[in-house]
């Protein structure tokens, strides 16, 4: 190992506790299966590959790969890095080194790569060995990588996480005060629209990366669920939870917020980008989840505690030095877990969790997992409601703080925030007031909530723009029609209208020749005709349309497959029964009387001993309908008492139930 020689008998010593290892005369191996745990896994995998069956000596390895190109160099380390197996490609297999026309010819004609069944080559473990110069890796694995950090004052830390908290709280509110009122509808496939999505950025003043975090921690935290609305269309709506929340003080609703992000699955940071199919991630969305988000989080808050007081990530290069601790930590993680890593670094400054790159005393006690105690701790820090605003002449008003819930409720109900920071502003428009009539409201009631928050008299323009607003609002009245109907005798018309059959139709006069129905179209024409009327259709420009029933069809039969495919699938089916006989030739050449049967252990550690060793065997086996026949198979690996190998007849790899194995020898 390249490491400290303390360090690698302490690993050694825990593997040999685990039982992933045990001591022989020969010395340490590893558990069967375990190199095939590790494959993938660059600078790991191929350091336990084994040799080859007839190994090359060091001396015959380095004189081997001095002979070889720079391409050729080249390509064999590019394999090495990359769990030491690969694929040849056009390359032939067998050639000698003076007619290597390719860098894998040079590889393979030196047995520097040895090929395997198919197009796939591996390589041995002496030259990967000498590859890294004798040892299993090039760089040391037990060097823990430093965090990038820079000087900062804790209390701006502290305050900076507060101001995030006190945000992430109020936006979630507002939301789903918002979504209480007008829910967005459930996209069939689950998840929320993009226009939606875009709506709720637009509605909490923030980028759509950030709104679609709101709106998963809301869901995470159990504050948004699915439910049909009236009509029956599904909605996203708030749950009866959000009105027990809403009750909490600050840090209590923060630290709700803060427990349903740690443990969710959710990956936030995946809305926006596109699948391995193409297809645009949706928030909200079913399959939007990772097993690997929970851990990501947690071990990110976990390293970032390890940074003393007074010191953040430094900026630029702490984020990237913080997810190499982890990647270091974890080896075996994906590499998805890196990117789970960074953006939950991302959302936990989002959340308030960190601040200004650092730690506060309260996300400290998160990723300790004390919830109550970080609310506790963050509550000293968070900005005191106030309870009023300062009007102004130009229409806008200044909230010198944060307002109190219930003021901030109703205030963003009649004006839009024109900008944040210290001291909010907020605009009154004549679409801003005509949201709190359609709310309910009534010019006086505006006028009375606006006396009694505002610290200054209600300026004139303001009243003067809620009563244009009144005076407008209802002028023009909206209704729901399916179909209307025109008639030149208006007393026709009358009796149709008034006739008690047609009372389900919905039928409504408008003016004496004119009468809309709420009924569609279809329904419409079959019971007008049979109230004893004549209708027929009026098109958009006034004329008539006489409509006919659409002409049906059958699709056409197909015709017989063409020649070539008919050709192509007869070679097929003769070339599988060609490799089907040879694998039973091969395996009656040597067969002996009887194929002994072994032992379920015994087949087990013959079987084992074939994986090490790479080598082909034949094995009896009992099929679904208790006949027992002979596979001549390559094994590759032992899980779950199913065998995975190389079937020579099926000329594909298949998985072989252990307890149906009746017997194993050499092929």
């Amino acid at each position: 190992m390249h490491a400290d020689p303390t360090r690698t008998a302490a690993a050694l010593q825990r593997l040999l506790d685990l039982a992933l290892a045990w001591e022989t005369p020969g010395g340490v191996r590893a558990l069967s299966g375990v190199a095939d745990a590790m494959r993938g896994v660059p600078g790991v995998a191929s350091g336990l590959r084994p040799v080859s069956p007839e190994p090359l000596t060091d001396d015959e390895v380095r004189a081997r790969l001095a002979e070889l190109s720079p391409a050729a160099a080249a390509l064999l380390r590019h394999v090495d890095e990359h769990g030491g197996e690969g694929t040849t490609g056009a390359a032939r297999r067998t050639v000698s080194p003076r007619d290597a026309r390719s860098p894998a010819e040079e590889l393979l004609s030196r047995r520097l790569l040895v090929p395997r069944e198919g197009s796939s080559v591996v390589l041995p473990g002496e030259v990967g060995l000498a590859l890294r110069g004798g040892r299993t890796t090039v760089e040391p694995v037990d060097d823990v990588p430093a965090l990038a950090t820079s000087s900062r004052d804790a209390s701006l830390v502290a305050r900076s996480a507060a101001g995030a908290a006190f945000d992430v709280v109020r936006r979630v509110e507002l939301l789903l005060d918002h979504w209480g009122v007008a829910p967005p509808s459930v996209l069939r496939s689950g998840g929320l629209a993009v226009r939606d999505l875009k709506a709720v950025a637009r509605e909490l003043h923030v980028e759509e990366a950030e709104a679609a975090l709101v709106v998963e921690v809301a869901l995470s935290a159990g504050l948004i669920a699915e439910a049909a609305v009236a009509d029956g269309t599904p909605s996203w709506l708030p749950t009866d939870e959000f009105d027990v929340w809403s009750g909490l003080p600050t840090s209590g609703r923060w630290a709700r917020l803060v427990a349903g992000w740690l443990a969710s699955s959710r990956v936030p940071s995946l809305v926006g980008s596109r699948d391995a199919a193409g297809k645009s991630w949706n928030a909200l969305a079913p399959e939007l989840s990772s097993g690997l988000a929970e851990e990501a989080r947690r071990l990110a808050l976990h390293v970032l505690s390890e940074v003393p007081e007074g010191e953040v990530l430094a900026a630029g290069t702490g984020t990237a030095s913080l997810v190499g601790r982890v990647a270091w930590l974890r080896p075996r993680r994906p590499t998805i877990f890196g990117e789970l890593v960074d953006a939950a670094l991302t959302e936990a400054a989002v959340l308030g969790v960190t601040g200004a790159g650092g730690l506060p005393p309260s996300g400290r006690l998160v990723a300790e997992g004390d919830l109550g105690a970080a609310a506790a701790a963050l509550d000293p820090h968070l900005p005191r409601p106030v309870d009023h605003v300062l009007l102004q002449a130009d229409l806008t008003a200044v909230a010198p703080g944060p307002l109190e819930t219930e003021v901030a409720r109703r205030l963003h109900l009649l004006a839009d925030v024109e900008s944040r920071g210290g001291a909010t502003v907020y605009r009154f428009t004549p679409g801003s007031l005509r949201r709190g009539f359609d709310a309910g409201w009534s010019a006086l009631e505006v006028r009375d909530f606006l006396t009694s928050v505002s610290q200054t008299p209600v300026p004139q323009p303001l009243e003067f723009l809620v009563d244009d607003v009144a005076r407008t609002f209802g002028s023009v009245r909206v209704g729901h029609a399916e179909a209307f109907l025109r008639a030149d005798d208006e007393a026709a018309l009358a009796a149709l209208v008034h006739d008690p059959r047609a009372r389900t139709l919905g039928l409504r006069l408008l003016a004496p020749t004119v009468a809309i129905a709420t009924s569609p179209l279809d329904v419409l024409l079959p019971r007008l005709r049979e109230l004893g009327a004549a209708p027929v259709v009026e098109a958009a420009d006034g004329t008539v349309r006489v409509s006919r029933p659409d002409l049906l069809r059958a699709r056409t039969r197909r015709g017989r497959r063409p020649a070539g495919a008919v050709a192509a699938r007869q070679v097929a089916q003769v070339q599988a029964v060609a490799t089907a006989i040879r694998a039973g030739d091969r395996a009656e050449s040597s067969r002996p009387a009887t194929l002994a049967t072994t032992t379920p252990s015994g087949a087990l550690a013959a079987l084992r001993e074939a994986i090490e060793a790479g080598s082909t065997v034949v094995i009896g086996y009992v099929d679904n309908h208790g006949a027992t026949g002979e596979r001549v198979v390559d094994p590759r690996r032992l899980d779950g008492g199913r065998l995975s190998a190389y079937d020579h007849r099926a000329d594909d790899v298949r998985d072989f139930a252990v307890h149906r194995i009746t017997g194993v020898r050499p092929a």
